[in-house]
């Protein structure tokens, strides 16, 4: 089977040594986390984790299950880039000197869909929201003018579901609760 990018949607209560304990299980399989995002989602108390990472699928969803094990662990979900709608985001800090003396910064800012966030007489940031390509393309392009400093996000995603997964998962939970209730 053939390596693919993945990514993992992980919902969990906001609990010390999650993420330790997550790494974990990717260090044990000698897989590489690719990026990583973590913070409050949609639902009152709930974290999600934005995890991508290359591998197969039986091995990605053998990951999925060993992360569900996690007592904190609400549900994790597996992606292809094709359920979601994803987005990085990237900031380049550049010599205002090299800007102002390139003459198509301009152009280079227009072509690749970034903003300029500062402009201080030593440095330049500009930031760029998108894919990695996107944002590859771009570093190419500014790495010339004397790219001082530069980062970029981990990936940020929704599923094209009309609904958060995890949302119909503990829909479906408390329905099951509830009928073990009545049963009783």
């Amino acid at each position: 089977m053939e390596n693919q990018l993945y990514t993992i949607s992980v919902f969990t209560e906001n609990q010390v040594s999650l993420l330790h304990q997550i790494s974990m299980i990717f260090s044990r399989r000698c897989l590489n986390i690719e990026s990583l995002s973590v913070s409050a989602c949609s639902i009152p108390g709930v974290h999600k984790f934005t995890i991508t990472c290359k591998s197969t699928r039986p091995m990605m969803e053998h990951v999925v299950k060993q992360i569900e094990k996690r007592i904190e662990v609400i549900k994790a979900f597996l992606h292809t880039d094709d359920e979601i709608v994803f987005q990085e985001v990237a900031l380049f800090k550049v010599p205002t000197s090299s800007v102002l003396e390139s003459g198509k910064i301009e152009d280079i800012i227009r072509q690749n869909g970034a903003r300029v966030l500062e402009i201080q007489p030593e440095y330049t940031i500009f930031e760029k929201t998108g894919h990695t390509s996107e944002i590859k393309l771009l570093f190419d392009k500014l790495k010339p003018l004397g790219l001082r400093q530069f980062v970029r996000s981990g990936r940020v995603a929704v599923t094209k579901a009309t609904q958060e997964l995890v949302d119909e998962y503990l829909e479906r939970q408390e329905k099951r609760k509830a009928s073990i209730d009545n049963k009783e």
